[in-house]
């Protein structure tokens, strides 16, 4: 409960201080304590400036390149988190068989190996303990139910070695007052590591998370009718090889209760996605610092903030290639381009290859768009730095493809950042740990 309260507490202003460590985030050691006190001194004084957004993002952008910045490195991985073989001194072995289930409720690390049909693994523990569960060649088929269930624990690890199964091919069944709809499915943090490979299918959801998702290493590949990766807090992804195909969405944040929440941050990684929704949605905030996509899907990369710092970005799209939208009435609405290869080839009919509702800064990287309107923004633009590359024509500025709005180039003076020029966007976003 007090991991949970403090979530809570720390508004969506702290977020993107953690989020902003960029790659060096993917190296941090197992704290408890340091995570919280960092992030806490950072919204308190986030939560006192309701000004424009420039001096901020000067803090953002240093501390994405700074050793040591703003925020403890602690608060995006552990070291456990970035461990990709686990301890097998003390581990319990399991085999799988037809119809049994099994129930893990104490603190410790759980070999599954086995083929079985009708099997639950239910992870029942303390609201302190912690939880690994190493996935060696487990095939598990099920026709309602999730194929591991994490009711409660502080942190649960689902690491692979070798080739792992599991598939759910009906309709779930509740839990009680709980909708258990993917074939993972956990009500606290869930980390997913190894050197193996998950193979997933679903008739719902592929995996989903009542609190922070990490995933740190391995192969996934998921084929499902819903959202293949799903999180209410945040999704935080610095390495692994996921292939998604989805009849919704590829990587989904979205905290129904509490919208400060509802974040993804990516730092490393190989990413294919097919989605006939969103590719990349973010209810707050979609930050990438690093990594390689292929996406095809309706939709790029959606959220109320995107940044887009590094990495390597190919985007196919039929309705939007990027678009930051008011999904959070927390933040207001910005596309933010500072560095990385973006490529966007964009059907034809009114779709935009970036749109932004809001603001757009673009200050670095290249960005190679095909399309019949490249940019779209109802506020203003700030063009620094970067190349920008439409239908094969270098641009010097960029202009906006929508009738009678936004500026239509250049960039901003000091402190003349969004709607209502010269003045503010309103609230810094941020989040929590």
């Amino acid at each position: 409960m007090m991991k949970n309260r403090r979530k809570r507490n720390l508004a969506v202003l702290t977020a993107v201080y953690v989020l902003t460590l960029g790659a060096a985030a993917c190296t941090a050691e197992e704290t408890g304590s340091a995570e919280t006190s960092a992030v806490k001194e950072t919204v308190s004084a986030a939560e006192t400036n309701t000004g424009t957004n420039t001096e901020y993002h000067a803090v953002v952008n240093t501390a994405a390149v700074t050793s040591g910045g703003a925020v403890d490195a602690s608060d995006l991985f552990t070291e456990r988190d970035l461990t990709q073989t686990a301890d097998l001194s003390e581990a319990v072995y399991y085999t799988v068989t037809d119809g049994q289930d099994i129930t893990i409720t104490e603190e410790g690390v759980y070999v599954l190996s086995g083929s079985g049909k009708q099997v639950t693994v239910t992870v029942d523990a303390a609201s302190e303990d912690k939880v690994q569960l190493v996935l060696d060649g487990l095939n598990v088929e099920n026709s309602d139910q999730p194929v591991i269930y994490v009711k409660s624990a502080d942190k649960v690890f689902v690491t692979t070695e070798g080739e792992n199964n599991l598939t759910v091919s009906g309709s779930f069944t509740a839990d009680g007052t709980t909708n258990t709809d993917a074939v993972i499915f956990s009500k606290d943090d869930l980390v997913l590591n190894g050197t193996g490979t998950l193979n997933i299918v679903s008739s719902d959801n592929g995996i989903s998370c009542r609190d922070d998702l990490k995933i740190t290493g391995g192969t996934v590949n998921i084929s499902c009718a819903s959202d293949a990766i799903e999180a209410n807090d945040s999704i935080r992804i610095s390495d692994g090889n996921i292939t998604i195909v989805s009849d919704k969405d590829g990587l989904h944040a979205e905290n129904d209760e509490d919208n400060t929440l509802g974040y993804i941050y990516i730092c490393g990684g190989t990413f294919n996605i097919q989605a006939a929704d969103d590719a990349i949605h973010g209810t707050t905030i979609v930050q990438i610092d690093g990594g390689s996509f292929d996406i095809t899907a309706a939709e790029g990369i959606e959220a109320t903030w995107i940044q887009i710092n590094g990495g390597t970005i190919g985007i196919s799209a039929g309705d939007d290639g990027i678009n930051a939208g008011q999904k959070s009435t927390a933040l207001s609405v910005l596309a933010e381009i500072n560095g990385g290869d973006v490529t966007i080839k964009m059907g034809s009919g009114d779709t935009d290859a970036i749109d932004s509702n809001g603001n757009l800064i673009v200050s670095g990287g290249t960005i190679d768009i095909t399309a019949n309107s490249a940019f779209d923004f109802d506020g203003s633009v700030s063009y620094t730095g970067g190349t920008v590359i439409v239908n094969g024509t270098v641009q010097n500025s960029i202009a906006n493809s929508m009738m009678g709005g936004g500026m239509q180039g250049g960039a901003w003076g000091s402190g003349t950042f969004g709607g209502g020029m010269p003045g503010g966007m309103g609230g810094r976003p941020g989040g929590h740990n």
